[in-house]
């Protein structure tokens, strides 16, 4: 409007060349002196119009004008066409690639430069993250209107991926996180959301219903990839890009128009004039309706219903309010709950008390003269908007319909009571729209304030500001009730747990009493049998020795002295003739069997249980007599 340049290119190349400031890019064309915007040359344009096609008449600017500043067309030598760069960072798999070309190039450019770094086919490629509908490869990228910086992803879903170490890929990416930025099509709102790689595409339609509260049956999404055939896949096995997705979700047979078709059905009519409007104000006076005073019929002034009379789901209602209402007023609007009443109270008033909002109700009434203001002025203002998003649940209903009128007041006269009801019944069409802020305590909702049409920006910000005000000292008596009843809650579950401990180290205890002493007794009977089984060897091994040959016997007698670990001395007599075994056996019919004990020799020392057993003593020369002594084998 002050420089009259109509090509956004040039435009975007002015932006540029000044890092984005406005002010010194139109300064950089018109400088500033005294007040009133010149050419380059000092010269003002005073022939000709001062408008661009889009702008007010000649007629306007053949009046006398009452503005200091002229709008004048720069010279077409103060800005020369420079090639435009534009930075690509391009993401395929796990490799990010750096493309610049001039905004001159097209998309089949870039898909070229990728098929060399790559090494990827470029008819195998699809180029994704465009801000802008359909692309090809033909589309000249100074068409679609892009910044500077731009972001982009390849996906190749006719290629296989690596087959080496998929599997460890796969778990690699089963543990890493994805975000996943949903834009929910109806209200235009995006949602952030991180998902683990376990995470499936069923798990992440649920996440979506509790925000949209579009049931995953009624859910149409765009932005899968095509690998992603069924919910019960994991988001690291569907394709999804690494570490964010941009996915969008709408609802499947909605009543609600999309803007295109409402457009279709309802022509949208923008005078623009100089005069205040008197000259028209009393023109049905004069029997001459609206729409044929500007040359078009009445019905293509009429606008479509914010809400279906008579809508049997209410977040249906509401989806068809935010549409209508982003096509009427801007997308600068406060986000609605799409949801019931019920829900959007479940929402503000029954979370923690650090996270409970006041509840903001707009009634919206289409036959009121105040509502275009109210809406365009003041509701959509940037700072009512903030102030709301942040500290408000904002929901919303259309007050035109008597069905929905009546419905309204029955929701009313359940939650809020009938004087509330009786007061917004009694309310006149052009005291319409309303806002009702609403706070919620421990045994019912107050309505704080009911605020009507007829206000300014800064009055409502100041009756925002002082319900927040009754608002936050309500929660801070809610945060420190909440704050004892948890650290009580806390004492209880500590004193609880420790008594669980307790008792779980006294059963530990007492187990392990019982399972030594059960040890403790398998163990003696093991002894005790394992000593009447070496007694019964013993006696069986004494019953079994030859009886000993007297001194004065006739054939050769060996005597052998025998001495024991502890010292002690046993004497016996045996035959030459016998043999080692019997002296063995012998020896362990006192005690010490040879399997834990050597017999040793003096002189020489020699271990005796070495030799053969079946040798008499006089072939092992233990004759005509030997001390030999026990010891205990290692």
């Amino acid at each position: 409007a002050c420089t009259g340049i109509e090509n956004i290119d040039e435009a975007i190349t002015l932006l540029e060349q000044n890092n984005w400031d406005l002010v010194a890019a139109i300064n950089g064309v018109i400088p500033q002196e005294n007040g009133i915007l010149q050419s380059e040359y000092g010269v003002e344009t005073l022939h000709g119009p001062a408008y661009g096609p889009g702008s007010h008449s000649a007629a306007a600017s053949s009046a006398p004008s009452s503005s200091a500043f002229r709008h004048v067309v720069p010279s077409r030598q103060i800005v020369e066409r420079q090639p435009r760069m534009l930075d690509f960072r391009v993401e395929y798999r796990d490799r990010n690639v750096d493309v610049v070309l001039e905004d001159s190039s097209t998309v089949g450019d870039i898909k070229h430069i990728l098929e060399n770094e790559l090494q990827i086919p470029a008819s195998k490629m699809l180029l994704k993250g465009w801000k802008t509908g359909d692309v090809d490869d033909s589309t000249v990228l100074k068409s679609l209107h892009l910044p500077k910086n731009n972001s982009l992803y390849v996906l190749t879903p006719d290629l296989r991926p690596p087959s080496s170490s998929h599997s460890g890929a796969l778990q690699e990416s089963l543990n890493q996180n994805f975000m996943l930025i949903v834009t929910h099509r109806e209200v235009q709102r995006e949602y952030n959301l991180n998902f683990s790689g376990s995470s499936t595409i069923q798990e992440v339609k649920r996440n979506v219903y509790d925000l949209t509260s579009i049931p995953v049956r009624h859910q149409l999404w765009e932005g899968w990839p095509p690998s992603a055939t069924d919910d019960s896949m994991t988001l690291a096995e569907s394709g999804v890009t690494f570490p964010c997705h941009r996915l969008t979700v709408g609802r499947r047979s909605s009543p609600v128009q999309t803007r295109e078709q409402s457009e279709e059905q309802c022509t949208d009519v923008h005078m623009v004039s100089d005069s205040d409007g008197d000259d028209f104000e009393d023109a049905t006076e004069f029997g001459v309706d609206d729409g044929e005073m500007f040359g078009v019929a009445s019905s293509a002034l009429r606008k479509s219903p914010m809400m279906p009379e008579n809508a049997e789901n209410e977040g249906d209602a509401l989806l068809q309010f935010t549409a209508e209402f982003s096509s009427r007023y801007g997308d600068c609007h406060p986000v609605y709950f799409i949801g019931s009443l019920e829900a959007a109270f479940q929402e503000a008033f029954y979370g923690k008390a650090r996270d409970r909002k006041l509840l903001a109700i707009y009634l919206h009434h289409d036959e009121s003269v105040l509502t275009n203001v109210f809406c365009s002025q003041m509701l959509c203002a940037e700072s009512i908007v903030s102030y709301l998003s942040q500290n408000f649940i904002t929901w919303a209903w259309d007050m035109t319909k008597e069905a929905n009128r009546a419905r309204f007041l029955t929701m009313c006269t359940r939650h809020f009571g009938s004087v509330v009801a009786q007061t917004i019944r009694t309310q006149k069409t052009d005291q319409f729209p309303l806002f009702l802020i609403i706070m919620g305590k421990r045994s019912s909702n107050e309505v704080l304030n009911v605020i009507q049409g007829n206000t300014t920006v800064d009055e409502l910000m100041m009756r925002l500001m002082a319900a927040m005000e009754i608002f936050s000292a309500q929660q801070q008596e809610d945060i420190k009730d909440e704050d004892e009843r948890e650290a009580r809650e806390n004492v209880k579950r500590e004193q609880d747990e420790a008594y669980r401990i307790s008792l779980e180290a006294d059963r530990a205890k007492r187990e392990a009493q019982e399972r030594e002493m059960a040890e403790q007794f398998r163990l003696e009977q093991i002894r005790k049998e394992q000593e009447e089984e070496r007694e019964a060897i013993r006696l069986s091994l004494e019953q079994s020795l030859p009886p000993e040959p007297k001194e004065e016997s006739t054939e050769s007698v060996s005597k052998l002295r025998i001495r024991t670990p502890s010292g002690e001395f046993f004497e016996r007599r045996f035959l030459a003739s016998s043999k080692l075994q019997v002296v063995f056996d012998f020896v362990a019919s006192k005690g010490y069997p040879w399997e834990e004990y050597k017999l040793l020799g003096t002189f020489p020392r020699r271990d005796v249980t070495q030799l053969d057993p079946n040798k008499s003593l006089l072939e092992v020369k233990l004759y005509p007599q030997e001390t030999l002594f026990l010891e205990a084998k290692e």
